[in-house]
């Protein structure tokens, strides 16, 4: 079994805290089986998959168990409905709070990057902390693009700490051991409004640089 913890669950929902380095849904070079492949077996039943997690990334994951609660949030998600917070600690110092509009375009290699022919994306941040270095951020993604926040955060310059991918070399960015970057706090509704948060875990906590 993962590290994965239950957060909430119903007869319609569950809700769960994903560690870092575990696939949402099954993909291709895994060493780890899939999220829903796992929780689903353990449940033996059907889950639907609403939106998913990057592999590098902890934080909450919200699943459906059966076709109308699972339309009901795809709905909310792509109209941008849902509403999603992210903890993210970035390298360099930054202060009170801004917005990042670039248009993101995904490549054939599954990077994003900006692009005047991207979609439009936008993510708000604020700046919660400052660390030895770097600043712990608040993210909200009112867009869902593939790898929106780490795309983002990387062209204003402020990359997210132990990003494998986005940011400059050498990577995973300062050296963190693991991308912190947390889902921290999600908010839907189906047939009522639901509110559920997840405190990032002890090895994004032991992988901050010192205040």
């Amino acid at each position: 079994m993962s590290a994965a913890r239950v957060i909430f669950e119903d007869e319609r929902l569950l809700v769960v805290d994903k560690p870092a380095g575990q696939p949402t849904i099954p993909g291709r070079g895994d060493v780890r089986e899939a999220l829903n492949v796992e929780l689903a077996r353990a449940r033996g039943l059907r889950l639907f998959v609403v939106h998913r997690l990057d592999l590098e990334a902890s934080g909450l994951v919200v699943f459906a168990k059966d076709a109308d609660a699972h339309r009901v949030l795809c709905a909310q998600f792509e109209q941008r409905r849902a509403e999603k917070t992210y903890l993210a600690a970035v390298a360099g110092m930054l202060t009170g709070e801004g917005v990042c509009d670039v248009p993101l375009k995904e490549f054939g290699s599954g990077r994003v990057a900006p692009s005047p022919e991207g979609k439009p994306s936008l993510t708000r941040w604020r700046a919660v902390r400052a660390l030895r270095g770097a600043t712990l951020l608040n993210v909200s993604p009112q867009t869902g693009r593939r790898h929106q926040i780490r795309a983002h955060l990387c062209a204003l310059g402020h990359a997210i700490l132990g990003d494998p991918r986005y940011g400059p070399a050498p990577r995973p960015v300062g050296g963190a051991p693991r991308l912190l970057l947390h889902a921290l706090s999600l908010r839907v509704s189906v047939d009522k409004t639901y509110e559920w948060g997840a405190p990032p875990g002890a090895d994004f906590e032991a992988a901050l640089p010192r205040i």
